[in-house]
């Protein structure tokens, strides 16, 4: 199957993609069918396309069967006219099995199985899954390098694709070379007026536009919409792409007469030629509401932004200031203006720990019958299938000669039979539990029903954050406010990581001057940007519940400075105690989304565990060390360290580097005190708490802990490193003599999610346990999502690395007071824990916020 010079279509940074389909594979009349059906792709023509090439796959697998390569290339582009549709969901398995016979009848390492890799590639980019993305698009640029040679079309396109997916990873410096050498490839192939070309040079004038080069980017920008509306005809979509961009550039200038034009004649053509339910015209039906917003014009606005809200693909950075104008202009009635607010930030922020929250209350929900069993083990299977094809993909992005074809062959048959039993599940969940689906898929909490769950002496502050302004939401029982936030994520992000710089116990523990210790005035700045305007609302509750998102999932909330400080860093230790912390005037309890209030509150559990505690702690790290008595404590103190640490600063190959991680760690023998002090309050069994060697992955996943109401790990924590899919956010348990799939040493967030459990809370008392998978992105995605559902209803968890007597010394305070008043709720005994902490005279370092503040309750944090 020969590769000729096909049309390139895309998002926003208009991404290539290829067609699979060439005449040289077929008979004259499967030829021509094929061209008639790229003829009308290339016009926009879908609703003719669509059911000529699913006629033409149809009978290739008649008369070939499924395992042929002209089937597959048929595929191939009926999964590239759903793509063009934006219907990812129906392309992506028409790929995936295109791929699949391609490997299987002639391998990977051929110039025809690059189109459907770089087709793949090119859905997950638009998806943003870029790390999956990512080796598929480098796959078929090898395999085009290797065979096709410097100058052919078709290795320009791959060129193209990678540079794309640079620069939606903002690596300008990477992109722009590749586009160039791309543009050079085809206007030598293919000359100077190929849509290809128009492309290319779209691309160009799209990197200078974000950079601010404007004057070099106008005159690429329009040659690229000249040659579309030569080319390809005035209303064909790629034109409109063409006209958006430009536009956009005029608006970046303040040329928004000019401006407006282009985007309501991009608006006309993605109509007309997409239909009312493509994602293309929802960006530009956002553009323009953005545009007539940024004029004043909100009345012009509102009607398109309720537009996109009802077919759910509203963006939030344009939906949240045209509704707060509306509402301030009295276009809108208040009440309506917050619940489409509301429903535009939970569709827009739902993160992955509320997903598993979710989940767990839809198992809740279901009680302990059948149905909550049938739910558990759907969600599992959808899990392991996931798993099982991130492997497959990391697979065909490989050369064959560093493939596992047998590992291969036993996951697609497993994927195909958890298809069957997922399958058969969903016709028993229709037929005997209809009312599953409503349960399974909630719909936006508005406004009264988010009051209707809080208490009297409750408040919740929920956030969204855009580009360049940011969103605050507080509801009481009796009242509502929100309003906008001059700092978008940029800003919030590099305000959030200079005020974690000043919790570095290492700086306050050796005292060597005022250089990196927290900054008092930050922690007020903050405060009074975030909390400030709707300060007057929630001030006087005693609970206060916030829903962070993105970089403020890192931010220690009730370490915020309610008032100015005399000094931003008190000349002693000492000085930090009369600070405004918030944490004195209320408790503070974070929940992953808006949706896992109601997940916690309405979704009762429907039965109690039936022993207090179970823990983990101690682990010895150096398997060598097992027995040797005295010399492993040592050292009676020990910080949960590894604050720069990531899980892949041990990798090594196939596995973690054992040695290296072993000697990083130091052990924690104070952990075993802290433990020991914590059963012996709650009355739990010896037996029950598991130290040294046995606090260990073996004696976890063994365990039975569901019947334990508190779950509890005092030990390391290693966070994910920059790969995803490589490494995982972990506990550090036991490192074994001989390590094993089963036991390894590190319980990794996806070996969470495998437990079984029933606790009303899980504690980390470990290093950093709330950090996300990278650097600034969304915390709480690792760990906490995994210990949500399996079964954990609240987490205590560690936001920096944890001074072991310190940790000690909070849980066991926080238990004590439980313990003595049951009603006091778990947010509340935090509070006092760390307050008397923060108030004991008898050192100046306790005053220092690293030692009494690094623990945060996630989830339901009242006494219910």
């Amino acid at each position: 199957m020969k590769s000729g010079i096909h049309l390139v279509v895309a998002a926003w940074l208009a991404l290539a993609a290829s067609t699979g389909l060439s005449a040289p594979a077929f008979a004259e009349g499967v030829a021509a069918l094929s061209a008639k059906i790229n003829a009308l792709s290339r016009a926009g023509k879908y609703a003719e396309a669509v059911p000529l090439a699913q006629g033409q796959l149809d009978s290739l697998e008649k008369k070939y069967g499924p395992d042929n390569r002209d089937v597959a290339a048929a595929l191939n582009n009926l999964a590239q006219l759903y793509g063009e549709q934006g219907r990812d969901a129906e392309a992506e398995p028409l790929l995936k099995r295109a791929i699949a016979i391609l490997d299987k009848v002639s391998g990977l390492n051929s110039a025809e199985a690059a189109p459907e890799l770089n087709n793949l590639a090119a859905l997950y980019q638009r998806q943003q899954r870029y790390a999956d993305a990512e080796p598929l698009f480098r796959r078929a640029l090898a395999i085009r390098e290797k065979a096709l040679g410097p100058n052919h079309p078709d290795l320009g396109q791959s060129i193209n694709n990678l540079a794309t997916l640079y620069e939606k990873l903002d690596r300008h410096e990477d992109s722009e070379p590749l586009f160039k050498r791309a543009l050079a490839i085809y206007e030598k192939a293919a000359g100077r007026e190929h849509p290809a070309v128009a492309t290319l040079l779209n691309n160009i004038g799209q990197v200078e536009k974000v950079q601010g080069r404007y004057a070099e980017a106008e005159p690429l920008i329009r040659r690229s919409l000249a040659i579309r509306e030569k080319v390809l005809g005035r209303e064909h979509p790629d034109v409109a792409r063409s006209l958006n961009n430009l536009a956009d550039l005029y608006e970046r200038q303040g040329r928004y007469t000019d401006a407006e034009p282009l985007y309501q004649r991009a608006v006309a053509i993605r109509q007309a030629a997409l239909g009312p339910d493509h994602p293309d015209l929802a960006i530009s039906l956002n553009n323009l509401a953005s545009l007539y917003q940024a004029e004043g014009r909100t009345k012009d606005a509102l009607p398109i932004v309720q537009t996109t809200i009802a077919s759910g693909r509203m963006q939030l950075r344009v939906a949240l200031p045209v509704l707060l104008a509306a509402q301030r202009q009295q276009l809108l009635p208040s009440e309506k203006a917050l619940d489409d607010a509301l429903n535009v930030v939970q569709r827009a922020t739902q993160s992955s720990a509320a997903s598993a929250v979710n989940k767990l209350a839809v198992r809740l929900a279901a009680g302990t019958d059948r149905l909550a069993q049938l739910v558990r083990r759907d969600q599992d299977l959808a899990s392991e299938a996931e798993a099982l094809d991130k492997s497959l993909l990391s697979a065909v992005s490989k050369d064959r000669a560093k493939r596992d074809a047998a590992a291969e062959a036993k996951s697609r048959a497993r994927l195909a039979a958890i298809a069957a039993e997922r399958a058969s599940l969903q016709k028993t969940f229709a037929s005997e539990f209809p009312d599953y689906a409503a349960l399974s898929n909630p719909l936006p909490m508005t406004a009264k029903e988010i009051q209707s769950l809080l208490a009297a002496d409750e408040a919740m502050v929920l956030f969204a954050v855009a580009e360049k302004e940011s969103f605050v939401f507080a509801l009481t029982r009796d009242g509502v406010d929100w309003t906008s936030i001059p700092l978008g994520a940029g800003a919030l992000s590099a305000k959030v990581a200079a005020f974690r710089r000043g919790l570095d116990i290492g700086k306050a523990q050796d005292a060597t001057g005022k250089a990196g210790l927290f900054d008092l005035a930050l922690a007020n700045e903050l405060y009074a940007a975030l909390l400030g305007p709707v300060e007057s609302l929630i001030k006087d509750k005693r609970s206060l519940l916030v829903a962070p998102v993105g970089s403020l999932t890192a931010l220690p909330f009730h370490l915020l400075v309610t008032a100015p400080p005399p000094a931003a860093i008190p000349d002693t230790f000492a000085g930090y105690r009369d600070a405004a912390w918030l944490l004195k005037r209320q408790s503070v309890s974070v929940l992953p989304a808006a949706s896992s209030l109601k997940a916690s509150r309405v979704f009762a559990r429907k039965e109690q565990s039936t022993k207090p505690l179970t823990g983990f702690g101690d682990p010895l790290f150096n398997p060598s060390l097992e027995g040797a008595g005295d010399n492993r404590t040592a050292v009676k103190q020990a910080s949960r360290a590894l604050v720069t640490s990531a899980y892949t600063d041990f990798w090594q190959g196939a596995g973690v580097d054992r040695v290296r991680l072993a000697a990083a760690l130091p052990q924690l023998p104070d952990t075993a005190d802290e433990l020991n002090a914590v059963a012996k309050d709650l009355g739990a069994a010896s037996t029950d708490i598991h130290l040294g060697a046995d606090a260990s992955e073996s004696t976890v996943k063994r365990a039975q802990l569901a019947d334990y109401g508190i779950v509890y790990f005092a030990t390391h924590g290693l966070v994910a490193g920059d790969v995803k899919g490589l490494a995982e956010p972990s506990l550090v348990l036991s490192i074994p003599k001989q390590p094993s799939a089963f036991d390894d040493g590190l319980l990794t967030a996806s070996e969470v999610a495998q437990l079984k459990l029933n606790a009303d809370w899980v504690v980390l008392s470990a290093c950093n346990t709330i950090a996300g998978d990278k650097p600034g992105a969304e915390a709480l995605s690792g760990l906490a999502r995994s210990f949500f559902y399996a079964g954990a209803r609240a987490l205590l968890v560690s936001h920096w690395s944890v001074d072991s007597e310190a940790a000690t010394r909070l849980t066991t305070s926080t238990f004590d007071r439980l313990k003595a008043d049951p009603k006091l709720g778990r947010a509340e005994a935090l509070r006092q824990a760390m307050l008397a902490y923060l108030n004991d005279t008898s050192s100046p370092r306790n005053a220092y916020p690293a030692f009494w503040a690094p623990f945060a309750l996630i989830g339901e944090g009242a006494a219910r």
